[in-house]
C-alpha cells in the first residue's frame, strides 16, 4: 500500500471546514482508505492538485461536478460496506470501476 496519510495532515484536516469540496473529498478518501495518487489518476489530475484540494484550495469548475459525483458514490459505498479498501490494488480497481 502507498504511504498512509500523515498524522499532521489528519489533524489539520479534521480542524478544517468540511463544507469545502476539497476538504470533503479528503475526508472521504481518508475514510475510504483511497490514496491521493490513485484519486489523482481517477480524476486525471496531478497528485499535487489532489493535495492542494485536500488542503482547501479551490477546484476548477470542470472538476466541481466530478468531485460531487465522486463524493456521492464513496459515501454510499462506505455505508454499504464496499469501502474502505485494504490495498492499493483494491483502491485502483475500485476507482477504475467508478470511471466506467
Amino acid at each position: 500500500m502507498s504511504r498512509s496519510y500523515s498524522e499532521k495532515f489528519l489533524l489539520e484536516l479534521y480542524k478544517s471546514n468540511a463544507n469545502n469540496p476539497g476538504i470533503a473529498l479528503a475526508l472521504s478518501c481518508v475514510e475510504a482508505n483511497l490514496p491521493a495518487t490513485c484519486v489523482a489518476e481517477a480524476f486525471g489530475v496531478t497528485r499535487m492538485s489532489i493535495h492542494s484540494w485536500f488542503r482547501g484550495k479551490p477546484l476548477r469548475y470542470k472538476h466541481q461536478e466530478q468531485v460531487e459525483d465522486f463524493l456521492d458514490v464513496v459515501t454510499k459505498d462506505l455505508k454499504d460496506g464496499v469501502l474502505p479498501v485494504k490495498t492499493q490494488l483494491e483502491a485502483r480497481s475500485y476507482l477504475a470501476t467508478m470511471n466506467k
